[in-house]
């Protein structure tokens, strides 16, 4: 399977959305980032890509990849 785009969780007029990266429209739009950053996971781990996580400000500020990460990291939680 290849891989999805990538799930935005970005700032909304009526609250945060969850977008696949490059559409114009959102997939779903919540009331908290707290709801759309678990919506934006699941999709994310559906399609075995990554969720960007932006601030208010539009900038990224964390993120994650359910796909084939090439750097995954060395410490066992």
């Amino acid at each position: 399977m290849s891989k999805g785009k990538n799930q935005h969780v970005v700032k909304h007029e009526n609250g945060w959305a969850v977008k696949g990266a490059v559409n114009t429209k959102a997939t779903k739009v919540t009331q908290t980032q707290k709801e759309a950053i678990k919506i934006a996971e699941q999709i994310a781990k559906n399609q075995k890509s990554d969720t960007k996580i932006h601030g208010e400000d539009g900038k990224i500020r964390a993120g994650n990849s359910y796909g084939n990460d090439p750097c995954p990291p060395r410490d066992k939680k």
